[in-house]
């Protein structure tokens, strides 16, 4: 979540051990970075437990920051939002998190907060006024990009003027602290919001991809249509399908989705979810996103993995299976679901 700082988990780890069936799997040095042939490290990362057990970790460590602080900006709309995020990657100036939530998202992170007292409604309606009135914002196309900078003091401040001038110029006005923590924690919330609504008659998960920044607004739009109109088709009324910006890079970005749905009336909720979200997955592979952000394959996503990999990444696959697993003791399923000999 604050990979824009301290990197992605291949990022920080700088040696992992893994025991193989075969023998172990490691560097011989704790060097930062070194040139001495094909990365190894990588099959170890991305082989989700498949190809041995990883029983040693090195990782690099920060210290803990200065300070820590929130911020927000509202966007008429979410095109303007991905704009502003391109804009702040290409600059090469994210701050610890940059998080762009759609319109969907927003009522629903609204839908969620506390009753205020007297005061607190009259705030609210005084700014729901400023909004709309002064600033021509419709409710119900305006999303929120939350932000968190940690580090030295004097340079979160230079920090988060910066992201402010940048949003201004597509059209974004700031929301201040308070909305960018709580945005920030829905993220933490939802996934106990998933548990409960179960009791509720509502299934509901999130599913993520990766995506270049000239095809994200079109993704995004066909995996929301493609949702709709599949539950449309199974008679399902009451759904929701909502999209966040979760990471970016110089070249695209991270879509987290957000799906749930009502399953009163349905003999398998569960069965009926991963169909929509298979059709969901391939309407984002059409629409030129990844497999996985970082969720990673494991059995869920095998068809696209087998799918979209070459046969030569494939037998590449096969051949380390074989030679560091030739008995199939690792065999969690994760990757390939077909067996290694049909390769």
């Amino acid at each position: 979540m604050k990979k824009n700082v301290y990197g992605n988990i291949e990022d920080l780890v700088i040696d992992a051990k893994m025991v193989t069936c075969k023998g172990v799997v490691e560097k011989n040095s704790k060097v930062p970075r070194m040139s001495s042939g094909p990365e190894f490290q990588q099959i170890v990362l991305g082989s989700e437990g498949t190809l041995g057990i990883i029983t040693e970790v090195t990782l690099k460590i920060r210290p803990l920051p200065d300070c820590r602080v929130y911020d927000s900006v509202v966007f008429p709309d979410f095109e303007s939002g991905v704009k502003c995020m391109r804009e702040v990657a290409r600059q090469r100036c994210q701050p610890v998190s940059i998080r762009l939530m759609d319109n969907t998202q927003f009522r629903f992170g609204q839908a969620l907060r506390s009753v205020e007292n007297t005061f607190g409604n009259l705030f609210d309606a005084f700014k729901k006024t400023y909004l709309t009135h002064v600033c021509g914002f419709r409710l119900e196309s305006i999303c929120v990009m939350t932000l968190l900078f940690e580090g030295k003091r004097s340079k979160v401040v230079t920090h988060r003027n910066c992201i402010a001038k940048i949003a201004m110029s597509f059209g974004g006005i700031t929301a201040g602290e308070r909305n960018g923590e709580r945005g920030y924690m829905l993220t933490f919330v939802i996934a106990y919001i998933r548990d409960l609504a179960l009791e509720y008659r509502v299934v509901a998960e999130s599913f993520e991809t990766s995506v270049s920044w000239d095809k994200t607004l079109s993704l995004c739009d066909n995996v929301k249509k493609t949702v709709a109109n599949e539950c449309n088709k199974l008679n399902i009324k009451y759904y929701l399908i909502s999209c966040r910006v979760t990471q970016t890079y110089d070249s695209g970005c991270c879509v987290y989705f957000y799906f749930g749905f009502n399953w009163t009336g349905l003999d398998d909720p569960v069965s009926t979810y991963h169909h929509i979200e298979t059709i969901a997955r391939d309407s984002i592979m059409a629409s030129g996103g990844s497999i996985s952000h970082h969720h990673g394959v494991g059995k869920l996503r095998t068809h696209w993995y087998e799918k979209h990999m070459s046969k030569t990444v494939l037998s590449l696959y096969s051949a380390s299976k074989k030679m560091l697993d030739p008995n199939n003791v690792f065999a969690n399923g994760n990757l390939i679901s077909f067996p290694l000999s049909k390769i």
